[in-house]
């Protein structure tokens, strides 16, 4: 028994990797307009709102797909979804490149979204549902991680294309500009994921729920050898009949509030995950730091490291999300952020305003720096991992999909009104913007205080039947 579990352990741990490629694909497309900001906005000139909309167009086709792929997965499998992402994927990546006009360019940008949230949802569902209990919160964390290592890569390779070719706007090969090829780089993992969609075998859970019982046997097999598969097969067909009394559409239908109060818990969690700012440190940091007096290439660089930053904290979240449980680490994230969103907003109170952009005297620059790093570090070994580990746990089988997309969905809809509305708050006050952001921050601890299960350690199954904790005392069903 002890011999094959490292063989078995290594076999899923690329199966997580894998499925995790979608993750990768999010993160980089998301964030690869950061570097393309200035030079689109110049060469379309277009007003702050339009430029907001233009970064913000993704969004929409992320809430839309995400919206989708539950379908999608339900009635043809995880795999098939993929599969239609990376097509997603590769289309917006050319297509914003070549892009002639804003309207073209939002146009791709939508295309690419509908691919940023379908994989949004098939990574974390994927994932949990290859992963045996004991790894499964650690392999849904990776999930974050290959979200921050494309957001990294997104932001590298823009600052490579902006130095080589002496600013984003200049032209570079083929007289095409920097920023054009900072999207086109987009098409290359595009087309891995969908190479690497086409190895993967199917998820376990979605075979036993459309009857195809010999490949869920040869699976295991394969993946979790010494688990009793009957008995796994007999716990997941259970939950999908418990979960069936309902009809096909009611199953997501609860008392009050017209959906399950789980399902309202994983859409909260997710605009909560949003409401917080995080995306503008990687939608807009180049642009922000450049307004308080950094030169283009420092901010490229400063907008890098804090990637690189982010990578490091989601380790941490990683190492501790099965030692340590999903909700103290909620907690600590949510009070880190309200700090450090606080001080930002603090350290924009100080501001002059030159030439009718902030700049901020003496320490008070250095101040807002460390500030946004820090708030990165508390989102990325908390709230950036955790949500989606606890979106892949929460939801019962038979509704797991559709219930992800739902929470995506609401997911990709606060991420849009934060970043649509991002440069309008910052002309307006940069102190009321992340003083906003802070005050979400605080009323997230209050919500995982009050609401969120605890899940770790258990079946999916197990983690299915939890009820929202009564008070701080409240601990999860065992």
């Amino acid at each position: 028994m002890t011999e094959t579990k490292p063989q078995t352990n290594f076999k899923v741990i690329l199966l997580a990797l894998a499925g995790a490629l979608g993750g990768f694909l999010f993160g980089f497309d998301s964030s690869v307009v950061n570097g393309a900001v200035d030079a689109i906005e110049g060469q379309f000139e277009l007003s702050a709102s339009l430029t907001g909309f233009a970064v913000a167009s993704a969004l929409i086709g992320c809430a839309v797909g995400a919206y989708l792929a539950g379908r999608i997965a339900d009635r043809w499998g995880r795999i098939p979804a993929m599969l239609v992402g990376a097509v997603m994927f590769f289309a917006s990546a050319v297509g914003a490149g070549l892009a002639f006009g804003v309207w073209d360019l939002i146009l791709w940008r939508l295309v690419g979204g509908l691919g940023i949230g379908i994989a949004s949802v098939i990574a974390p569902a994927y994932i949990a549902e290859i992963s045996p209990r004991q790894m499964r919160g650690r392999l849904a964390s990776l999930q974050q991680l290959a979200i921050t290592i494309g957001i990294f890569a997104a932001l590298l390779s823009d600052t490579l294309f902006a130095n080589a070719a002496g600013t984003a706007s200049a032209e570079f090969w083929f007289g095409l500009e920097a920023w054009r090829w900072m999207f086109l780089a987009g098409a290359v993992p595009a087309v891995i994921y969908g190479v690497v969609a086409l190895t993967l075998p199917e998820s376990p859970r979605f075979l036993v729920l459309k009857g195809r019982d010999d490949e869920v046997r040869g699976i295991f097999a394969r993946l979790w050898p010494n688990d009793d598969v009957e008995r796994a097969i007999r716990d997941m067909r259970n939950a999908i009949q418990t979960d069936a009394l309902g009809s096909q559409k009611g199953a997501l239908r609860g008392n009050r509030l017209g959906l399950k109060p789980i399902i309202w818990i994983g859409i909260l969690l997710s605009m909560f995950q949003q409401f917080v700012g995080i995306n503008v440190i990687f939608y807009y940091s180049t642009t922000l730091w450049k307004s308080v007096g950094f030169q283009e290439r420092d901010s490229f660089t400063i907008s890098v490291i804090t990637s690189v930053t982010n990578i490091a904290v989601t380790f941490v979240a990683i190492a501790l999300v099965d030692r340590v449980g999903r909700r103290p680490i909620l907690l600590f994230g949510s009070a880190g952020m309200a700090v450090a969103l606080a001080t930002m907003s603090l350290a924009f109170s100080q501001a002059n305003i030159v030439d009718g952009e902030p700049s901020l005297p003496g320490a008070w620059g250095p101040t807002a720096l460390v500030a946004a790093n820090l708030f990165v570090v508390c989102f990325g070994a908390s709230w950036g991992p955790v949500v989606w580990v606890l979106l892949g746990e929460i939801f019962p089988t038979k509704i797991r999909a559709r219930a992800l997309g739902i929470a995506a969905a609401a997911q990709w809809i606060a991420n849009f009104l934060i970043t649509v509305s991002f440069p309008a708050l910052a002309d307006f006050s940069l102190i009321v913007t992340y003083g906003m952001y802070a005050s979400f921050a605080a009323l997230s601890f209050f919500f995982v205080f009050r609401f969120v299960p605890e899940t770790n350690g258990m079946s999916l199954e197990e983690a299915n039947t939890l009820l929202p904790p009564k008070g701080s005392a409240a601990k999860a069903r065992k």
